[in-house]
């Protein structure tokens, strides 16, 4: 999956949907809220990993707005 949402865009609290590691295959996306952002870097070519408010971490594919 390509995908670059840029690091400056994505911010605690924000709802977004992510793939985990084991899903990387499969595509499986997972929707949550940003705790924290875990990249340290401006941009990464799968998506900016970050740590979802229930734990889990993966990066991020999709960021979700209201009219989602």
């Amino acid at each position: 999956m390509m995908n670059s949402i840029p690091r400056n865009q994505i911010k605690p609290g924000l709802c977004v949907r992510i793939v985990q590691k084991q899903d990387q295959r499969s595509g499986k996306l997972t929707e949550g809220i940003v705790q924290d952002i875990l990249t340290k870097s401006a941009t990464h070519p799968h998506g900016i990993k970050v740590r979802l408010e229930n734990g889990k971490v993966g990066r991020v594919q999709e960021m979700i707005t209201a009219n989602d």
